[in-house]
């Protein structure tokens, strides 16, 4: 493992009750990489993804962000992470983008992008709000500030979570589906974002169904079937030469949606 390497997972078990949603999943994100998982519904993807920062537990397997692993206490179902210290900045270095955008109604678009930075990093105010300005223009939403998410569109509640995970400076993002939620011409407003930071080479992990925006940015694609890897490669070889049955299946019925 490089010191490039930003967040590896590896053999990673996830289970709810019976249903076993991860039966050992390996994924390694390194700095600039845009990795990108795909599959159908219930294959695990958005599960990985929220095991990754430590929002869903695992019950086997490492996490290791930095060159530092997750440190564990406690078994299987019993398993928690040892360290609540740690897990905090896992999560402040680990940013990510909901389905459903998750901003705070009682507050200002702007508030919504400096509350973290202030609390949790410890920020100066003035300092959080000039960089969250910054940043709300650089999504194409400068003029948003003082807005409240249920004056805005999907598409800019997106991009202000977006800015919000910015704002954090973190090492990695993280994205569950962030188009999903979207009509499509306010999809596009949120995908022209995402290949921006795509181009600044920045890390992510995203978690998508939208096959063009894996094929755009995505340097490495994961096929997830039902709780494991069918398939991995560069976009090329995943979208152009793709090589199990399940994975042709799932791409013919894909694009035949759209």
């Amino acid at each position: 493992m490089t010191d490039s390497t930003v967040i590896s997972l590896r053999n990673i078990h996830k289970r709810f009750g019976p249903l076993e949603v991860l039966k050992g999943i390996d994924l390694t994100a390194r700095r600039g990489d845009v990795v990108v998982l795909i599959g159908s519904s219930g294959s695990g993807k958005s599960t990985l993804l929220r095991c990754a920062n430590l929002l869903e537990i695992c019950q086997q397997g490492d996490i290791i962000f930095h060159n530092e692993a997750v440190k564990w206490k406690g078994e299987g179902q019993g398993r928690k992470p040892a360290d609540a210290k740690q897990v905090i900045a896992i999560r402040s270095k680990l940013s990510m983008v909901f389905q459903q955008f998750n901003l705070w109604s009682h507050m200002s678009i702007l508030q919504n992008v400096i509350e973290a930075p202030i609390t949790v990093l410890g920020r100066d105010k003035h300092e959080a709000e000039a960089l969250g300005r910054q940043l709300l223009d650089k999504v194409g939403i400068g003029d948003k500030c003082d807005a409240y998410p249920a004056q805005l569109s999907g598409g800019q509640q997106q991009r202000a979570a977006i800015a919000r995970a910015l704002a954090m400076e973190p090492d990695a993002m993280l994205f569950d589906e962030p188009t999903s939620a979207l009509d499509p011409e306010l999809e596009a407003e949120v995908v022209k974002v995402i290949k921006a930071l795509a181009e600044e080479g920045r890390t992510m992990i995203i978690v998508t169904h939208d096959m063009k925006l894996a094929a755009d940015v995505g340097d490495h694609i994961i096929f997830l079937h039902k709780g494991l890897i069918e398939e991995e490669g560069t976009p090329e070889e995943v979208f152009g030469n793709p090589k199990s049955e399940r994975l042709r299946g799932f791409l013919s019925a894909t694009m035949a949606q759209h």
